[in-house]
C-alpha cells in the first residue's frame, strides 16, 4: 500500500460499549458510581493502614500499594469516558490515546506483581513464622515494590515505543472505553508482527512470572497446613489468605481469558472481560480486604469513629 496516499490518523473514536444512546447513558451512570467507590473505598483503606499502626507490617504495606494502584489503574481509563460522555464527543487524541495504552500497561501489570509479592508475604508468614520479621525487613519490602515498579515501566515502555512506530490510516474507530493494546494494534494498516511478537514473548512473561510466584507459593502454603494439628489452626492460616486469593482469582479469571491469545482473535466480546479486570476488580478489592479481615474491619471502624468525633466538636 502507497503510504504516501494514506490519511494519517490523530485522534481515534471510543465507540463505547454499546451503540446504543440509552444503553449509554446507564453505563454511564453505573461507571461513574463504580468509580467514585472505587476511589472513596481505596482511600479509606490508605488511610485506615497510614493511621492505624497495627497496621504498619508488611501485608499491609503491600496492600496500601495495591490500593494506590488500584486508584491510578481505574482513573486512567473510566475519567476520559464520563468526560467524553458529558462532552457529547467520543473523539481521543493520538498522544493521548499512546499514553494512556503506556500507563494501562504499567498498571495493570503492577498488579499482577503486587499480588505475587503479597503471596510471598502469606508464604513467609505461614511456612516460616518465626522468621518473618527477620526475612521481610523493611528494605526487602521497598526493594520488592521498587523493583516491581521499574521492570512494569520498562515493559510498558517497550510496548508503547513498538506501538508508535505503527502506521494508522482511515479507520480510527475503537469499539471500547478506552485505548485497549489489543484494539489499537488490529487498527493498523503496517505489518504488526514485531508487535505481536513482544506481546507473546515479553507479555506472556509479564503475566506468567508473577501467577508462577503465586502457583508455587501457595503449593508450599496449602502443603504446610495440611501438617497443622489442629481444625482451628488450618482454619486461621486459610483466612489470612482467602482475601488474597479472591483477588487473585478475580484479576487473572479475566486476564487469561483475553490477553493470553492472539491480538488477531480479539474481538467485542472481550470487552466484557477487560470491564472485570480494569473496573470491577479495583472496585471489589476495598470490600474483599475489609470485609474478610478484622484487622481492617478494626482500623476502618477506629478511622470512621475518629473522622465523626472531630466533625462532631468542629
Amino acid at each position: 500500500m502507497d503510504r504516501d496516499n494514506q490519511t494519517t490518523v490523530t485522534e481515534f473514536l471510543l465507540l463505547g460499549l454499546s451503540g446504543q444512546s440509552e444503553q449509554e447513558e446507564v453505563l454511564f451512570g453505573l461507571f461513574l458510581w463504580m468509580y467514585l467507590v472505587t476511589i472513596f473505598g481505596n482511600l479509606l483503606i490508605i488511610l485506615a493502614i497510614t493511621c492505624d499502626s497495627h497496621l504498619h507490617t508488611p501485608m499491609y504495606f503491600f496492600l496500601a500499594n495495591l490500593s494506590s494502584v488500584d486508584i491510578c489503574f481505574s482513573s486512567i481509563t473510566i475519567p476520559k469516558m464520563l468526560v467524553n460522555h458529558i462532552l457529547g464527543c467520543k473523539s481521543i487524541s493520538y498522544v493521548e490515546c499512546m499514553t494512556q495504552i503506556y500507563f494501562f500497561i504499567t498498571f495493570i501489570n503492577i498488579d499482577g506483581f503486587l499480588l505475587s509479592v503479597m503471596a510471598y508475604d502469606r508464604y513467609v508468614a505461614i511456612c516460616c513464622p518465626l522468621h518473618y520479621t527477620m526475612i521481610m525487613r523493611p528494605t526487602l519490602c521497598v526493594f520488592l515494590v521498587t523493583v516491581s515498579w521499574v521492570i512494569t515501566n520498562l515493559h510498558a515502555l517497550l510496548h508503547t515505543l513498538l506501538m508508535v512506530q505503527l502506521t494508522f490510516c482511515s479507520s480510527n474507530a475503537i469499539h471500547h472505553f478506552f485505548c485497549d493494546p489489543y484494539a489499537i494494534i488490529k487498527l493498523s494498516c503496517s505489518d504488526t508482527f514485531i508487535n505481536e511478537l513482544m506481546v507473546s514473548i515479553a507479555g506472556g512473561l509479564m503475566s506468567i512470572a508473577p501467577f508462577t510466584c503465586i502457583t508455587v507459593s501457595y503449593a508450599y502454603i496449602f502443603s504446610n497446613i495440611l501438617k497443622f494439628p489442629s481444625i482451628q489452626g488450618i482454619r486461621k492460616a486459610l483466612s489470612t489468605c482467602g482475601s488474597h486469593l479472591t483477588m487473585v482469582s478475580f484479576f487473572y479469571g479475566a486476564i487469561l481469558g483475553v490477553y493470553m491469545r492472539p491480538s488477531s482473535s480479539y474481538s467485542g466480546q472481550d470487552t466484557v472481560a477487560t470491564v472485570i479486570f480494569t473496573v470491577v476488580t479495583p472496585l471489589v478489592n476495598p470490600f474483599i480486604y475489609s470485609l474478610r479481615n478484622h484487622d481492617m474491619k478494626g482500623a476502618l471502624r477506629k478511622l470512621i469513629l475518629r473522622s465523626g468525633i472531630r466533625k462532631f466538636q468542629s
